[in-house]
């Protein structure tokens, strides 16, 4: 089955084959049949030279002329296919030739509602075809589809018990979808889908070829898989692969079933290599042995069997049956097994496969996971105190306002976590509540909804010890006094209760969050005394079932009698009387039983006393919930809690809907209302579905004869069919209509010729239409339901005669990016272009090449003509007339972006074409050149000579060093930057016609880093700072990676920014590797380097002279008015406290002269670093509708009239200060993601919803002001949240107002911060403007290349990722924070003095001139944490599993826990919780910066490397790049959230750098 045997010469290999005696042997397969690009399987018959008919199936004997009969036992699901009336045959050579096409050489058809089964009838796996005899009973179908159904019908037959199935064989490797041949002594058998029945026996080994085709993928090169991949990283792509089969209930029974199947991938894989057409070599692949290895290793199947499904079977001894392989192990070779022992292999691994899905349908519960028997509250109300109300008269928090979901569809076990103190439980009537009439898991239907009120702070991992009264237990300080936010709940859908030890946690979830329960308040004390106590009483009675010899020995009777014995004392006395110990029990049993099922003895999970009270509990108990365990689904529904009708919420956020330009509001309205929550819900709905409906859905597919696709196709049915319209397009035919020549001529003689003498036309008749240059086409397009639309450039007739013309596609919106939020009339010019026949154009297409006055002024003079515009092709629409387009932009997929027309070269007829230049350019920058003289080349686009210094990847210099284990702030270690090198020799290869790059070597001299010869060396170096060596190398020159400079260090241009982006190093000292010696650069020893754009600085540090120097003085102040001068007049909204600004001011390239933030610390902040700012700390959405207000525009304003009442509100002083359309060159900004950071406003949302959105009112202030430049930051995430929309819908709109526009994603660890912070970036520049480039990745930083997806399984990445190298190393946790002094938990000082100069360059530039430091104040933990935090080690990588497991007392006298009892026993869930309570490493880099560290937090590695507390104010500005002059205002919460939700301003000063050089361009033009 997974072996691989010896194989004849002249055959191509199978998956297995059966020899004649009955014996079988296996071999891997081969890849058969690639499907070509209409997806569907071809014939796989190719004629060879000879001429003769050939099969890529293995040579059969001559078919055979006599079956065998055969008694079969087919069930009444198999047999409903003969209501269908087929043609029914017995013999499989007389189907075979009913359902024949024109078969050459091998037939070959298709097999449906087949079943496989042994001589006498009884289904079998496919598997068992190495042990058995198998035979075939299904439909048989031509290979070729009919798409007439009637017709194919009509050639399918019926045939039962054929074959003998000789052989079988897995192809689709290519195509990445697993296809499944049987091959018989007739012909091969495509297997399209099984019988209903046979599902279940044929889907283990379709997952099992399905893992062979994903491991392909992941390895093979063509297919755009890394064969250097890890065993880890290969398993984690594969479970991500095939995560939505629902053979697998999870990721980690995906990874198991992959490992089993270890061995038998591995024979697969390298069967290919006999056939491999691209030159892919799986046999010797590490990564391949290590899964087999791995598999190997595993303990026998039958031991598996038994872990999992509680059974004893075994059969064989450990390690029989396994195929052992020596050294030497080829695909030509494989030790037999016997047939016992593959007999037995197969038995347990089908039994293993059986007790697997067995577990998937059981989930964890020990009882039933079907039902949930319901309380009722008489039943119970006897055990709490008479009704009472909740109260409370301290504003409280809508809790809807505090959580920001970053993602709108996600497991309940995902959601952040928090503690909740002084709390209360109570109804929709404010009447408190007991807990206990919720469920304890997840269950539809549920009929009763409670509410929750307290103080939330961050989850300290505490809980309740047993032992104590409830007055005095719990938590670390006091519930009444707790520094946290009061909040209130939305309704509370499920709760828990955990013990350890003597420790209780119950810890309760809503729809955004969980909360561990911490002190209740006064008032709800006697509420939770109850569960507290019910608690109690399941502990003892674990307690009691525990001390039996044999817990069966103790009956559900034995049990009540034994707690009816309990003294009065015992904290779990219930009743002497056991009727009124058995009713607490049974009424309060799902407390127990929850209890029960968390306790990890499985005797006592299935003892006679939890099944007798499941019994008891269903007989006194009438209602049932049926479980469900859905994924949480974030919707806008306001909270329905009774407080939030009985105050305002205390938040500032308070929702307000977005003040919008009419324009914006047309855009993003007719959106929404062409497009209905339910139409966005269409594909949510199917990630949402939980196991019970998935099964459902499986047990009743439709078995339908027009399935064409295996089991595994209906996985990915919603893709093909949401992708239907991507998959259909194709190149234009080619197939010319039947027409006579008069019906295609010229109109007019030649107006010139091509390069290459061919006359150039003008105009043409084509089938009666007239087709000119400069004009559009249609042309008709295979298979697609819209003709694709061409600009003539230029049309020519050939030497042959043949009339043609050279047309530039311009693509439909919907083909774009934009997908359907474009404008179904726009159409976009593209660089797809080609020669094409007249006679090929369908028709001419009017498109109306726009172009528009740009410019604030003339905003509505175009809005009433696009109005006016709209409103003719409605009423073309309506009469039925064709559509006409417009084209007002030029999409570049590769660029990642829409830009302005090239008209100057548009539509010429001189027959010459730019976008054919732009490609030939692209081919000349690919041409690898050699002077004469071997003294230089041209690589890539770029010039080297002799002595040029350059960059050579780091893998070209082999450095061993030891593996470290990989933790969260530990991502680059032991990577390196580019090594500088000087090129001394070019050595081309003698006797070659044709010099390529891979056979041309270069002789280079190596330069050493600091970091090269220690960390330490590194940390107190300049970053730039390189040594000369005399150490030399031969390399090809494939290992260049670009050029750079190398100076002396007084040659250094002068640098005040906060990032590096010159390619130029400096070198004062010679290194000897061999000798470990560091000396000064001897004076014979000269730097060579070209003058470049930092000389004319150099020049000015060289000038001497007193007068000189005042002159200079003068110089510096004239250029930096006219700097001044040339900034961008910049508005900043949701500008925070200014990190974005900063960076833009540094580079050089704006002036924020007005910023609006809503946040009144962030506010305070901006003002503080940026006195020149006017700051207004207003709702955007006032400030919009007052400045239109002001401007006169109110009719153009769409804003509540709440928003209007606020702006006419504003005093004379503000109302002046407002910006005005004109005097605003830069608009950029943030906005806040909280409506839909995680989709969960838009993806089921109505019109009116979305309206609220803070995108909303930004794109209006860019469509009111119409700045020159626009840049819009937000998390990564946006581009793809809300399947895109958003992203989608804010291109659309800023394309509407006429921009430029590009869009990518950045990570700011690049740019040198010592963080991981993935951005995504959208640039908008007026059409009379130039787009800003991205900038280049200066730093290496592990972060993958981060693309957008585009239409047609296309993507842009704006930045290339630097983990393979870069000019410069990642800025380490030590460069940032090293030099700062040492201070306590809960550090409050403001000001203190550093105490120490500093050391590395990142110091150096941060520090600037400051003399004092400030903010270096650390959050305040409470007792625990501080000695949880003391007992983490001092090491890189430490965390939380450090812990020793002890107890502590703490200063109240309480023992509690030391290690939080919730990370050990939910950590298989959450990925072993890495990093919480996590120390950071010196050499390693920050988590991303949040707006409030903690240790059990979202990003819970927070601890200082060395001292005892959590990061630092400072710190974590350091980490965003803030220079320590950088002051920030409010709390220490405020600054925290400050920080954490800032553009890092390194990132941003490369962002304006490039926007600066776009300015300076545009001035040479």
């Amino acid at each position: 089955m997974g072996s691989v045997a010896l194989l004849d010469s002249n055959d191509s290999s199978s998956g297995m084959k059966k020899n004649k005696k009955g014996k079988n042997t296996s071999a891997a397969s081969s890849t058969k049949k690639e499907t070509g690009t209409d997806k569907k399987v071809q014939k796989r018959n190719i004629a060879p030279e000879n001429g003769e008919p050939a099969s890529k199936r293995p040579k059969r004997a001559a078919a055979c002329t006599s079956f065998k009969e055969k008694s079969l036992r087919i069930s009444e699901k198999d047999s409903i296919v003969e209501a269908k009336k087929n043609m029914i045959v017995d013999d499989e050579i007389v189907a075979v030739r009913l359902t024949c096409e024109n078969d050459e050489g091998r037939p070959n058809r298709r097999l449906i509602d087949f079943v496989l089964h042994n001589s006498e009838g009884l289904p079998q796996p496919l598997e068992m075809l190495e042990v058995n005899d198998m035979f075939i009973t299904g439909l048989i179908l031509p290979f070729e589809e009919i798409s007439d159904k009637e017709k194919e019908k009509e050639k399918t037959v019926r045939c039962e018990g054929f074959g003998r199935v000789e052989s079988w064989d897995i192809s689709g490797y290519e195509d990445g979808c697993p296809v499944i041949w049987l091959s018989t002594d007739v012909a091969d058998y495509f297997c399209c889908k099984p019988g209903g029945s046979y599902k279940k026996f044929y889907e283990h080994f379709f997952e099992k070829a399905r893992a062979c085709v994903e491991v392909y993928k992941k390895l093979s090169k063509p297919s755009g898989g890394n064969p250097d991949l890890s065993l880890d990283e290969l398993l984690a792509g594969v479970v991500r692969s095939m995560s939505g089969s629902k053979s697998f209930s999870r990721g980690a029974s995906i990874k198991d079933f992959v490992i089993s199947q270890g061995e038998f991938i591995y024979n697969q894989l390298i069967g290919l290599d006999e056939t491999s057409k691209n030159g892919q070599v799986f046999a010797g692949l590490p990564v391949l042995a290590a899964l087999r290895d791995e598999s190997r290793k595993r303990e026998s199947i039958g031991q598996e069997m038994t872990a999992f499904s509680g059974g004893t079977l075994t059969i064989g001894k450990k390690g029989e049956g396994d195929s052992k392989m020596d050294e030497t192990y080829s695909s030509t070779c494989t030790i037999e097994e016997d047939e016992d022992a593959k007999l037995a292999r197969l038995l347990q691994e089908e039994e293993y496969w059986k007790s697997m899905k067995q577990k998937k349908n059981q989930g964890s519960a020990s009882m039933s996971n079907k039902f949930y028997i319901k309380i009722n509250e008489d039943e119970i109300a006897n055990d709490y105190p008479l009704p009472a109300y909740y109260k409370n008269s301290n504003e409280e928090t809508d809790e809807l306002v505090v959580f920001e979901s970053d993602i709108d569809v996600c497991d309940p076990e995902d959601l952040p976590r928090s503690m909740l103190h002084n709390w209360s439980f109570y109804n929709s009537d404010s009447r408190l509540i007991s807990l206990e009439l919720l469920p304890m898991k997840p269950c539809a239907d549920i009929d009763v909804t409670i509410f929750g009120s307290g103080v939330m702070t961050a989850d300290d991992g505490s809980g309740f010890c047993l032992d104590d009264d409830l007055s005095q237990s719990s938590g670390s300080s006091s519930a009444v006094n707790v520094d946290g936010i009061p909040i209130f709940l939305s309704a509370i859908k499920e709760w828990m209760i955990e013990f350890g030890s003597s420790m209780i946690f119950i810890s309760i979830r809503t729809d955004m969050a969980w909360y561990r329960l911490g002190k209740p308040s006064k008032q709800y004390l006697p509420w939770y005394e109850p569960v507290l106590k019910t608690a109690r009483v399941a502990i003892s009675i674990i307690t009691l079932l525990k001390e039996q010899s044999r817990v069966s020995r103790l009956s559900f009777n034995d049990v009540i009698r034994r707690v009816s014995e309990f003294k009065k004392d015992n904290r779990a006395f219930i009743s002497t009387d056991p009727a009124a110990v058995e009713r607490y029990i049974v009424v309060h049993g799902q407390i127990i039983l929850q209890l029960f099922a968390e306790f990890p003895d499985e005797k006592i999970k299935k003892s006679a006393f939890v099944v007798g009270l499941a019994n008891k509990m269903e007989e006194r108990h009438h209602t049932k919930w049926l479980v469900k365990k859905k994924k949480v689904v974030h919707t806008s529904e306001p909270n329905l809690n009774p407080r939030a009708a009985m105050m305002p919420v205390a938040s500032k956020r308070k929702a307000m809907q977005a003040t919008t330009t009419r324009l914006i509001n047309r855009i993003w309205g007719e959106y929404y209302s062409n497009y209905s929550p339910e139409d966005l819900k269409e594909e949510t709905n199917c990630e949402v579905k939980d196991e019970d409906e998935n099964q459902e859905e499986e047990e009743n597919e439709d078995d339908d004869v027009d399935a064409d696709a295996g089991v595994g196709a209906c996985a990915d049915a919603e893709e093909d069919k949401s992708n239907s319209k991507e998959t259909q397009k194709s190149p234009v035919s080619r197939q010319s209509r039947q027409c006579s020549k008069e019906e295609v001529r010229w109109d007019g003689e030649p107006v010139s010729k091509t390069s290459s003498g061919e006359p150039l036309y003008k105009q043409a008749f084509v089938h009666g239409d007239v087709v000119v240059v400069g004009k559009a086409i249609s042309i008709e397009v295979d298979s697609y339901e819209l003709p694709a639309i061409y600009f003539v450039e230029y049309m020519f007739e050939t030497s042959k005669g043949r009339k043609m013309f050279h047309g530039r596609m311009m693509q439909r919106g919907s083909e774009t990016v934009l997908g359907n939020a474009a404008n179904e009339r726009e159409v976009f010019l593209t660089n797809n272009c080609g020669d094409f026949e007249l006679d090929d154009v369908k028709q001419t297409v009017v498109v109306d090449i726009r172009v528009r006055p740009w410019g604030y002024q003339h905003r509505k003079d175009n809005a009433n003509m696009d109005k006016l515009d709209r409103a003719e092709a409605e009423e073309r629409k309506r009469k039925g007339l064709p559509m006409e387009y417009y084209c007002k932009s030029f999409y570049c997929p590769e660029r990642g972006g829409f830009f302005k027309l090239p008209f100057d070269t548009l539509g010429l007829g001189s027959g010459f074409c730019h976008s054919c230049q732009a490609k030939d350019a692209e081919r000349d920058i690919e041409m690898f050149t050699v002077n004469a003289l071997n003294t230089g080349f041209v690589y890539k686009g770029t010039d080297y000579t002799l002595h040029d210094y350059v960059y050579v990847s780091p893998h070209e210099f082999t450095v061993e060093r030891a593996e470290t284990e990989y933790f969260k702030s530990g991502r680059n270690i032991g990577l390196k930057p580019y090594v500088v090198c000087q090129v001394l020799e070019i050595i081309v290869p003698e006797g070659q016609k044709k010099v390529g790059e891979e056979s041309t070597q270069i002789k280079v001299r190596r330069f050493f880093r600091p970091e090269d010869i220690s960390a330490e060396k590194a940390y107190n170096s300049d970053i730039r700072e390189v040594y000369y060596s005399e150490e030399t190398h031969v390399l090809f020159v494939e290992a260049i990676e670009g050029k750079c400079e190398v100076r002396k260090k007084n040659d250094l241009p002068a640098c005040n920014a906060p990032a590096i982006f010159h390619h130029i190093f400096f070198c004062d000292r010679i290194y000897d590797p061999s000798k470990g010696s560091l000396k000064q650069l001897p004076a014979q020893i000269k730097l060579r380097y070209s003058t470049g754009i930092a000389d004319n600085e150099i020049a000015h540090q060289k000038k001497k002279g007193k007068g000189k120097q005042e002159e200079n003085g003068l110089e510096v102040l004239k250029q930096k008015e006219a700097s001044q001068e040339n900034r961008l007049a910049t508005l900043d909204i949701f500008a925070g406290c200014g990190g974005l600004s900063e960076g833009l001011h540094q580079s050089g390239a704006s002036l924020t002269k007005w910023a609006i933030e809503y946040e009144e610390p962030a506010g305070d902040a901006f003002k503080l670093n940026h006195p020149e700012s006017l700051v207004f700390i207003k709702n955007c959405n006032v400030v919009l509708r007052a400045i239109m207000e002001k401007c006169g525009d109110v009719d153009d304003c769409i804003s509540t009239s709440e928003a209007a009442e606020l702006a006419s509100s504003l005093d004379e002083k503000e109302i002046n200060n407002l910006p005005l359309p004109g005097q605003v060159d830069f608009i950029n900004g943030g906005p806040p993601c909280q409506g839909f950071s995680g989709m969960n406003r838009f993806n089921q949302s109505t019109w009116s919803k979305v309206q609220c959105e803070m995108i909303l009112a930004f794109l209006s202030f860019a469509e009111y002001f119409r700045p020159r430049y626009f840049l819009l930051e937000n998390v990564r995430n946006f581009v793809s949240f809300n399947k895109g929309q958003t992203f989608k819908l804010t291109l659309a709109s800023l394309l509407e107002m006429g921009y430029q526009v590009r869009f990518g994603i950045l990570e700011a660890g690049a740019y040198g911060v010592s963080q991981s912070r993935k951005r995504a970036f959208i640039w908008a520049a007026s059409p009379e403007e130039t787009l800003p480039e991205w900038p280049e990745p200066m730093h290496v930083f592990a972060a993958p290349e981060l693309k957008v997806t585009l239409s047609h399984n296309l993507q842009y990445a704006a930045a290339r990722s630097t983990a393979n190298g870069a000019p410069f190393r990642s800025i380490t946790v030590r460069d940032t924070i090293g030099d700062l002094p040492a201070v306590g938990n809960g550090a409050s000082k403001t000001n203190l003095e550093y105490q120490s100069e500093p050391l590395s360059w990142f110091q150096k530039k941060i520090r600037g001139d400051m003399a004092v430091l400030t903010d270096h104040i650390s959050k305040e933990m409470n007792e625990l944490n501080l000695i949880r935090c003391q007992k983490i080690p001092k090491r890189p990588g430490a965390d939380w599993h450090d812990l020793p497991d002890e107890k502590v007392k703490l200063s109240t006298g309480q023992l509690v826990d030391l290690i939080p009892w919730c990370l050990p026993n939910t950590a298989k869930r959450h990925n072993q919780w890495k990093g919480l309570f996590g120390r950071l490493d010196w050499e390693g880099n920050f988590p991303t910066s949040i707006t409030d560290p903690q240790p059990m937090g979202k990003v819970g590695m927070c601890f200082h490397p060395e001292q005892d507390r959590i990061l630092t104010v400072r710190e974590c500005a350091r980490s965003q790049g803030f220079p320590d002059g950088y002051k920030f205002s409010g709390k220490i919460q405020d600054k925290h959230r400050q920080i954490g939700n800032a553009v890092p301003p390194p990132l941003a000063f490369a962002l304006g750098r490039k926007l600066k050089e776009a300015l300076d361009s545009k001035k040479c033009m």
